[in-house]
């Protein structure tokens, strides 16, 4: 019931919008101002995946329109767990309960950009997707810039779908794989192709990894077996004041996530999760019979420091690296110095292929799945319910690690095309700019494809110059016709 008062709640403020903006208002922006964007997120909750995605967002955006033509803010739920990051964007704290907050905040930039990368799916959280739902309605009701960047689409509630299909119609979504753009389409929302915007991350400082592994007890010679374990069952999280009112006498604090929000619970949630650990436990024990390793578990957020934590003392104790601790540079440099990677969690494996580390797949969802796939890995992906999860992954892991010359070079290729993909998001944002907003000056003539993504570092320039395949040209030559507003 507190989701659908939510739901009802967002949809309200956006038919509101919708009724102040019914003579066709124009966007406020004017020739010659800075255009003001807020980004819209999960940030602030020291998920590195969350968090690089929008510090890439936010390089792009600056590198497509130029740095002193835009304002940029970022939506972050604590500021002290996002301090210094997204460079000079102003950061505006989000409260739990949000939609009155979006109807006064949206209207004092000139659009939005919604950043989640499961943001249109019931997997995690209605409230989430709600969020970026109402977020995007709003502003497409103002005649503002609304898009929806490197999104991702899967099952969804009824009123998510409805939401989705009444809000989203004026917005532009750019997706980050074919199945989500085909779903959305479904529901009349314009789509481009597009990806994830992680891959263009490098640390700031390469060591950090090195120099926290050593710490930890590394040799600095023996091979780094990264592990990303997540809690795959207890999701989705739900609003519920019965049991904020329980947790209130000291009741549930377990299954508590914020506020009046709760993980799932109960003794089958239990069960799941043990066994899923015991997997990766004896199959990462069994793998370190027959090869010597240093094993690190690596919290990607703070929520799975619990798994890391419970998956550490089955292994006999291994460190834990966890982004409590530890910022994103950090964290990344971490698994870009393992030699073979296990992982639940989706961006440790994009953050991880630049460096061409070879990866083994836990998944709970589509996107690794879908990641495995297009990089022809599908045997390296596992499903975390799988019954004979621990065998599998043992073969799984014995393969990456016997076949990791040619699985580098997959990785190596799939970054590269991502890169290009990515590149054409750059485009496509572009031209939603100047539709929105005519009369804001945009790039005329040839323009090589790198001109469209942030700024390179090494490494991955050295990853297109090896791995990239496609004839070299201009961005508008490599790009679709756009699709969104035909």
């Amino acid at each position: 019931m507190m989701d659908l008062a939510l739901k009802a709640w967002m949809s309200a403020l956006v038919e509101v919008a919708r009724l102040r903006s019914a003579n066709g208002g124009a966007p406020s922006w004017r020739p010659g101002q800075p255009v003001k964007l807020l980004f819209v997120g999960y940030n602030g909750a020291r998920n590195t995946g969350s968090d690089i995605r929008v510090e890439e967002m936010l390089r792009q955006v600056k590198q497509v329109l130029g740095p002193d033509r835009v304002q940029l803010s970022v939506l972050t739920q604590d500021r002290s767990c996002t301090r210094g990051y997204f460079a000079d964007a102003a950061q505006v704290v989000l409260p739990d309960i949000f939609p009155a907050f979006l109807a006064r905040e949206i209207p004092r930039h000139h659009g939005i950009v919604t950043c989640e990368g499961s943001m249109f799916k019931s997997r995690f959280a209605d409230a989430l997707t709600t969020m970026m739902i109402g977020a995007l309605g709003i502003a497409s009701a103002r005649n503002q810039l609304s898009v929806g960047y490197g999104a991702e689409a899967g099952a969804m509630s009824r009123t998510l779908q409805w939401m989705t299909k009444r809000y989203a119609h004026g917005s532009l979504v750019i997706t980050r794989n074919d199945e989500s753009d085909r779903i959305l389409r479904r529901l009349r929302v314009p789509t481009e192709p597009g990806t994830d915007t992680a891959w263009t991350f490098e640390p700031h400082d390469p060591g950090a990894g090195n120099r926290a592994l050593r710490d930890a007890g590394w040799d600095g010679t023996t091979p780094v077996l990264g592990i990303c374990p997540i809690h795959p069952f207890w999701w989705p999280v739900k609003a519920s004041l019965v049991r904020a009112a329980t947790r209130a006498m000291g009741l549930r604090a377990g299954t508590h996530y914020r506020s009046v929000y709760f993980h799932r619970s109960g003794r089958a949630v239990d069960a799941a999760f043990e066994r899923y650990l015991d997997a990766l436990a004896r199959a990462v024990t069994d793998f370190r019979r027959e090869h010597r390793v240093f094993p690190a578990l690596v919290a990607m957020e703070k929520l799975d420091g619990d798994a890391c934590r419970r998956l550490a003392t089955r292994l006999g104790g291994v460190p834990v690296f966890s982004s409590e601790e530890h910022d994103m540079h950090a964290l990344v440099s971490v698994l870009r110095t393992c030699r073979l990677l296990v992982s639940s969690r989706f961006h440790a494996i994009v953050t991880s292929m630049p460096a061409l580390v070879p990866s083994v797949g836990v998944t709970m969802d589509e996107r690794i799945r879908n990641l495995m796939t297009e990089r022809g890995h599908e045997e390296l992906c596992l499903s975390v319910d799988d019954p004979d999860l621990a065998d599998h992954l043992a073969d799984a892991m014995d393969e990456a690690w016997r076949d990791s010359d040619a699985i580098r070079g997959g990785i190596g290729r799939s970054v590269a095309r991502h890169l290009r993909a990515m590149a054409r998001m750059g485009l496509f944002f572009e031209q939603e700019v100047a539709r929105r907003f005519p009369g804001f000056r945009t790039r005329s003539g040839p323009v090589d494809w790198r001109e469209y993504l942030p700024p390179l570092g090494e490494s991955l320039r050295e990853v297109v110059a090896t791995y990239d395949n496609a004839p070299a040209g201009e961005i508008r030559a490599l790009a679709a016709v756009p699709r969104g507003r035909s």
